[in-house]
């Protein structure tokens, strides 16, 4: 018989519901539960993709003994962290502190009022590697709950106050200015570079792609050829690796080594939604194709795999298929023998290092150790035949791999992870002029307007026709920077109305006045063991970094003073945190960067269709221009000129699309000619 769980929305939960467990999903009917019978509350927090997750669900939560000890002795609370995170990041921080680690699954132990008292994160069925077993663990800790509860009630106590000081604390402000700040965490970062495998540090290893957004406008900012060459080892490790999908496109999750050979294989759409943003920036730093493809086959990768009917985009793949990590993605060459011809089949093998001992559990992870012209002239080819090839054997196995049982899917929409994603796209829209970009961004805003925004206010989640949960503020930030990256996209203004709607939202409901920064949650949510402030960028930018980045953007677009003041408030209190863990604030050390550069404020004025106005389009998106906005109109368009300052009094030259470079109020001589364009847009 299914538990409470049969009702929700959430795949993470629903995976749950045929437990023996007595599960509830976390609300007042959980609480007050425990309240009235005075029972601790187990909480347990995890997500659709995680694999130590499923593990713990077959060991301990499938079992009938365990399932009897956890509804005997506590109320049972299962949250997908995806859905809440206010409930992860503030037990999440609780766990941390009692064990110095953290991850999921993450279990923690709370008295009826939601006070943590002990937590962890996985616990094996027998004891193993100095851990206690899950049973053990249940009856030691009801125990301590049942007779010694002045113990439980004094580390409550304590952990509660250490939630709250965490979240109320004022950290000291860096003394230093903006640019010596940004070069000092420049530096920083490159001294944690892997200088032969790319990425930072050692396994396993994550993509950090805002970390390397740091790097990639360092050199644009300080012309340091340093930074790019990191920027690009990382990027092509990456590409060439097993965390990236090479006959599908996306990245998984993060590298269990230090050389991106074995991935974690869930995928993760915010990571799919930064890691193709970064290499679209690079191909314009570059100029090199290379990044652009994989940009592309990224994004393709979302289009076909991770996209609903209605547009909205879902939130993950597993690591698992048919109850085995990675099935869906290895091979033997037995099986690339069956799809290929014999001549094919060897270059396959010798270009994606193909082997009959593996490099997983005796398959292969297809990845490319070998420089792609080494391998042509192995196999006596120039090195565009050798991609013309590749290609065509990519399509027969990628079209075989389809008839595999695929990973499941986390079909929930979130309206963060969308946000970020549709920034991806609207930039791809320009940067490749590819029109199904730009249709699949609109047909995502229209559908995160219409389902997930109610009277002004953001859901966080929509799966089977519901919206639900209050949005918190990484979620009114990053939509609202999605629909101003859309807006630069297309020149509709109804964007821009919207992203500044959300903006003001994010003033009312998150921005606290004295500490001058943003909680997480909005003003009227319920109440917490304490109101969560997570300012660091961790694997997804925090929200605080993303309103503070798009503020500033809508600050220069709408002439909005108050935006750009309450922008330069955050980055004034978080400049010692920045200062002393750059690796911990890269999209904020990115908004910083904007604040610093002048950035280049562009208006367009021309028919949007017509040839000539595309030409200055594409003189703007031909580089890597990192901090500017840009605006456009029609010439007769005179509701986009009262709405948008930058449009205003700018009349098109000898009838021809005209393009206008300002920075701060200052504005240099209107052109039609998409070189000189380029020539103002240089820095300096």
């Amino acid at each position: 018989m299914a538990n409470r769980l049969a009702n929700e929305t959430s795949p993470y939960l629903l995976q749950h519901k045929d437990n023996p467990v007595d599960w509830y999903p976390w609300g007042e009917e959980a609480l007050a539960r425990a309240r009235e019978e005075d029972k601790p509350i187990l909480l347990s927090v995890g997500y659709s993709a995680c694999h130590w997750c499923h593990v713990m669900e077959r060991e301990s939560f499938e079992d009938e003994e365990t399932a009897r000890m956890m509804n005997e002795h506590f109320v049972n609370i299962k949250v997908d962290r995806e859905e809440r995170p206010d409930i992860d990041s503030i037990y999440m921080s609780a766990v941390q502190a009692l064990t110095r680690h953290g991850g999921w699954p993450m279990t923690v132990f709370l008295t009826p009022d939601g006070a943590p008292f002990y937590g962890g994160t996985y616990f094996p069925p027998v004891p193993s590697r100095g851990m206690p077993s899950f049973q053990q663990l249940l009856l030691s800790l009801a125990d301590a709950y049942e007779n010694r509860r002045d113990e439980v009630a004094r580390s409550a106590e304590s952990v509660r106050d250490y939630l709250r000081a965490s979240t109320g604390t004022t950290l000291p402000k860096s003394e230093t200015p903006g640019e010596q700040l940004l070069d000092s965490a420049a530096a920083s970062l490159l001294s944690q570079l892997d200088r032969r495998f790319g990425g930072f540090g050692g396994a396993p290893k994550f993509p950090q792609a805002m970390n390397l957004e740091v790097l990639l406008r360092h050199h644009h900012r300080k012309d340091d050829r340093a930074a790019l060459d990191a920027v690009e080892l990382s990027l092509r490790q990456m590409a060439n690796g097993g965390i990236y999908d090479q006959l599908g496109g996306g990245f998984a999750r993060y590298s269990v080594d230090e050389y991106w050979l074995v991935p974690h294989f869930e995928k993760m759409l915010y990571d799919n939604a930064l890691l193709s943003r970064l290499y679209l920036e690079t191909y314009q730093a570059t100029g090199d194709a290379f990044y652009r493809r994989i940009a592309e086959e990224t994004l393709d990768y979302v289009l076909r795999d991770m996209t609903s009917e209605e547009g909205g985009f879902y939130s993950a793949e597993d690591a698992d298929s048919e109850g085995e990590e990675g099935k869906f993605y290895v091979w033997t060459p037995v099986e690339i023998e069956a799809v290929l011809d014999s001549e094919d089949a060897k270059l396959a093998a010798r270009y994606w290092d193909v082997t009959e001992r593996g490099n997983f559990e005796g398959k292969n992870i297809l990845h490319v150790p070998r420089p792609p012209e080494a391998v042509a002239a192995e196999f006596d080819l120039a090195p565009e035949e050798l991609w013309a090839r590749i290609a065509e054997i990519r399509e027969k196995l990628f079209e075989a791999r389809e008839g595999r049982v695929r990973p499941g899917r986390d079909e929930k929409v979130l309206a963060a992870w969308n946000g970020l994603m549709l920034r991806s796209f609207a930039l791809a829209a320009r940067v490749t002029g590819r029109e199904d970009y730009r249709a699949a961004a609109v047909r995502n805003a229209t559908f995160l307007l219409a389902k997930l925004k109610e009277d002004g206010r953001l859901y966080r989640s929509y799966k089977d026709g519901r919206a639900r949960f209050n949005g918190y503020l990484e979620d009114y930030a990053m939509v609202a920077d999605g629909l101003v990256a859309l807006y630069e996209a297309t020149f509709e203004p109804r964007w821009l109305v919207e992203a500044d709607a959300l903006c003001d939202a994010v003033s009312e409901l998150f921005w606290d006045e004295e500490s001058r920064a943003f909680y997480d949650t909005p003003a009227d949510h319920e109440e917490l063991v304490t109101r969560p402030r997570d300012v660091y960028d961790n694997a997804s930018p925090s929200g605080t970094s993303v309103a503070t980045e798009v503020l500033l953007k809508l600050a220069l677009l709408l002439d909005r003073n108050d935006y750009r003041q309450r922008a330069e408030d955050v980055l004034e209190e978080l400049s010692g945190a920045m200062e002393k863990i750059p690796g911990g604030f890269g999209r904020l050390l990115c908004a910083l960067d904007f604040s610093t550069s002048e950035p280049r404020e562009v208006a367009i004025i021309g028919e949007p269709d017509a040839p000539d106005t595309k030409s200055l389009i594409d003189a703007v998106y031909g580089r890597y221009l990192p901090n500017k906005v840009v605006a456009g109109r029609a010439p007769d368009d005179e509701e986009a000129a009262g709405l948008i300052p930058l449009l205003a009094e700018r009349p098109t030259r000898n009838g021809r699309a005209t393009a206008y470079v300002c920075v701060q109020y200052a504005c240099q001589t209107p052109t039609t000619d998409p070189e000189e364009l380029s020539r103002q847009l240089l820095p300096g």
